[in-house]
């Protein structure tokens, strides 16, 4: 194994040498928070594509392979069909807005009523999106040191909170690069073909496995639907997700660049439920599902292949992670704190130019704490996965693609739909159980009632924020701060 360690030492230590390079870009809140939103293609591409494929993607979507066969592709490949959708239709349009969070977008849409009860939704989903991928490093450490839970936690999130302070979007859209090529050598191009040729060929895994396990349905049709009501659409009004668009340096960068991430995503789903059904035929007695990826790792690769698949793991924690920490620590000073501080000290700060890439830096450093101690406290990590998906989904994503798409929506009719969805989401999920489809479904169809009905009882959202929204959307109006223009990034 200590060829395998020496890997994996060696790409921990390259994120932190990234976070070091990256703090030396880091020169404005808009390189700090969206990489001066100069992204090119290639550089687009990879950081979306390591955002949304995390541990539950690899580890998780290798699990239902095992336990579903080919249909356990269906959950990463929902996040892929979001993410074609969200590039396809809407990405030109957010990146056009030139804002840093969902809920300024919101606050431009509805004329600035919208913004603290949005944003401390998305800061809840953030938070535990950053707190599930944080306790997944007690998985990858025990397989590779056998360490003890709390310490892996520890070691995982710390590496991911310090190079996310130093450089901020710059560190993690280079860390995120590094992560996609080792993810993509790792799973796609070792992991993949010697799991397939282990088990005998797929020929020899239909002798091996019932006929269900090669089913595209055989994971059900309702378990589908609640995938793309919660994966697609999640996809669609993330903060993490929306946070990268407002990286990409042009409109066509953020809509083929994310179209070709969304298509990886795709590839990358069915490989893991491939992987899965292997590891069925290689090892059909685990103790759960979950196990099938570090099973099949430890026992059938080779020394060195196995450290860099074990890499490849750590590379989707960690992009994830990151990507959550970031946006977590985005809607917490950008939409919370910064509007209490406005409404508390109306004046300001006395005049004092306030150092914005260092209050970014901070709130990163404290909402870093803040996930690690939390994922040591918690242990299930679909349930907490659940929590997040259903609290953004049921209570932001019909004022959001509303605001979007029906010019009739108002500002009531917003903040009606937030907080009943909302609500309804956390006391169905109390009722029914976290698990449960019911949440998800009822808690969005009382948000839709609601947004509509209260849009249409109440006054029609003023022409001026509605010009002024269109100029915002059409890529013509004025920018939150003037950034010197930078020739796009796309190496």
């Amino acid at each position: 194994m200590a060829v395998d360690y020496t890997v994996i030492v060696v790409y921990l230590a390259g994120m932190l040498a990234m976070g070091w390079w990256g703090m030396r870009r880091a020169k404005s809140k808009s390189d700090f928070l969206v990489a001066g939103r100069r992204l090119g293609p290639t550089m687009y591409s990879g950081t979306m594509a390591a955002i949304v494929l995390g541990g539950a993607s690899t580890i998780g979507g290798v699990g239902l392979g095992y336990q579903y066969g080919l249909s356990g592709a269906w959950m990463v490949f929902t996040i892929g069909l979001g993410l074609l959708a969200l590039s396809l239709f809407f990405s030109a349009r957010i990146a056009r807005l030139k804002v840093y969070t969902v809920s300024e977008m919101l606050d431009l849409r509805y004329g600035g009523r919208a913004g603290v009860i949005s944003g401390l939704v998305m800061w809840a989903y953030t938070l535990m999106l950053a707190v599930t991928s944080t306790i997944a490093y007690a998985t990858i450490f025990d397989v590779l040191f056998d360490m003890n839970r709390t310490v892996a936690i520890i070691l995982g999130g710390s590496i991911v909170v310090a190079y996310s302070t130093l450089g901020g979007m710059w560190s993690i859209t280079l860390t995120d690069m590094v992560q996609f090529v080792v993810k993509t050598i790792g799973v796609l191009l070792l992991l993949l073909p010697i799991a397939v040729v282990k088990a005998g060929g797929f020929s020899e895994m239909k002798a091996q496995l019932p006929t269900e396990y090669f089913d595209p349905l055989g994971i059900g049709g309702e378990t589908i639907f609640t995938y793309v009501l919660i994966y697609t659409f999640g996809m669609l009004i993330g903060q993490d997700i929306w946070q990268r668009v407002f990286t990409a340096g042009s409109d066509r960068t953020a809509k083929w660049g994310g179209t070709v991430a969304g298509t990886y995503c795709l590839v990358y789903a069915l490989a893991g439920a491939v992987i899965g059904t292997a590891a069925k035929v290689l090892y059909p007695k685990l103790a759960s599902p979950d196990d099938a990826f570090a099973t099949i790792v430890k026992d059938e690769l080779p020394v060195g292949v196995r450290g860099l698949v074990l890499a490849a793991a750590l590379a989707a924690v960690m992009s994830t992670s990151s990507g959550a920490l970031i946006a977590c620590a985005t809607v917490a000073n950008n939409d919370i704190w910064s509007r209490l501080r406005g409404a508390v000290r109306p004046g300001g700060d006395g005049g004092e130019e306030h150092d914005e890439v260092k209050g970014n830096r901070i709130f990163i450093l404290v909402m870093g704490i803040a996930v690690i101690c939390t994922a040591i406290a918690l242990n299930n990590v679909v349930e907490a996965l659940t929590v997040a998906y259903n609290l953004l989904v049921g209570g932001l994503l019909v004022p959001i693609l509303g605001g979007l798409l029906w010019k009739r929506g108002t500002a009531q009719g917003a903040l009606a739909a937030v907080a009943v969805g909302g609500l309804a989401v956390v006391g169905l999920m109390a009722t029914y159980g976290i698990l449960a489809n019911e949440p998800i479904y009822y808690g969005l169809l009382a948000s839709l009632a609601v947004y509509v009905i209260v849009s249409l009882a109440t006054p029609a959202t003023d022409a001026a924020v509605l010009a002024a929204w269109r100029e915002r959307l059409a890529g013509r109006g004025s920018e939150p701060a003037a950034e010197p223009k930078e020739e796009s990034v796309t190496r």
